[in-house]
């Protein structure tokens, strides 16, 4: 059978969210090799820390991406079916990058690490805001956004999540305008997000300038396995053209909706959802009821999944 897996970003945390794998040792050698890299205790960290800390856009990234990995290689040792193409949601593209041989996991550790930092720090805390408008077609989305801009500031569409699921980004004061503006033009809801880094818009552009020179520095291969890439949804052939996409994909849009539907036409049966929670295999309900998505949220869900990619 023919699987794509995918992997979630931000959003998908919660407290205790790896418990399910405390005694699977693959996990928790790949939270140990993390937390010597990063030299703190990330474990800890997402067994018992606060929600306030795995809010944290820097302590949430690196987390994701570890939780992730962590989850494909338990996955594998169970001798899990590997997957014929993958794809994250915005952060998770790393997660996809490693997995492809892409990105080695000692590089994608503290590189993650470091987009954070520069993401949390391009915008100034209480500054920026990203809202989630409900019931609105993609175009109204842009209008809300370009009527809430006419005297200038900044709201854009970040996350183009599901039909008639959007994140729009920009500067507070802009966006609480577009979420009104979406209201006005029929939204069922808008509203705005306990998010404080404004994602995939042009105010994280300065970020990402810098960013570029962290990539320069890292060693990227061509991928084993396609990663269809959120910014251009395109598969990348080159190391060069991956550093693109990861530049690009910091101030530009998740075209997850797209990315989906790229992937359902490569004639792929199936999706499992490699990563905490359950919320790309509910956005991929709204995009195509007919794709089977499958979560691998525990061991015993990922013995169910064997089973049921085998026809068991």
């Amino acid at each position: 059978m023919t699987i794509a897996f995918l992997f979630p970003g931000q959003g998908s945390q919660s407290v205790g969210m790896m418990d399910a794998f405390a005694g699977v040792t693959v996990v928790k050698d790949t939270f140990e090799e993390a937390s010597l890299i990063l030299q703190r205790d990330m474990w800890a960290l997402a067994h018992s820390g606060s929600d306030e800390k795995l809010a944290l856009t820097t302590n949430t990234q690196p987390l994701m991406l570890i939780s992730d990995v962590a989850m494909y290689r338990a996955w594998i040792e169970l001798g899990g079916h590997l997957p014929s193409i993958l794809a994250g949601h915005s952060l998770g593209e790393y997660a996809a990058l490693v997995v492809a041989g892409g990105l080695s996991f000692a590089d994608a550790v503290p590189l993650v690490q470091q987009r954070s930092e520069l993401m949390q720090n391009a915008v100034p805390s209480g500054v920026g805001a990203m809202a989630a408008v409900l019931g609105l077609t993609d175009d109204n989305i842009t209008l809300a956004c370009h009527n809430a801009c006419v005297d200038g500031g900044v709201a854009e569409p970040a996350n183009y999540n599901a039909p008639g699921q959007v994140v729009i980004a920009g500067d507070k004061k802009t966006v609480e305008k577009a979420v009104e503006e979406a209201k006005k033009l029929g939204a069922k809801r808008a509203m705005l997000l306990a998010m404080s880094t404004p994602s995939h818009c042009s105010l994280i552009k300065p970020a990402a300038d810098l960013f570029a020179s962290v990539l320069d520095t890292v060693n990227i291969n061509p991928t084993e396995i396609p990663v269809v890439h959120n910014e251009n949804v395109q598969e990348s052939s080159t190391a060069q053209d991956i550093k693109t996409r990861l530049y690009q994909q910091l101030f530009k849009p998740v075209r997850w909706v797209e990315t989906i539907r790229h992937i359902v036409a490569q004639d792929v049966h199936a999706g499992c959802e490699c990563g905490p929670g359950k919320v790309i295999t509910g956005l991929n309900k709204r995009i195509d009821k007919e794709f089977q998505m499958i979560s691998l949220a525990s061991p015993e869900n990922m013995e169910l999944a064997m089973n049921q990619l085998s026809g068991g």
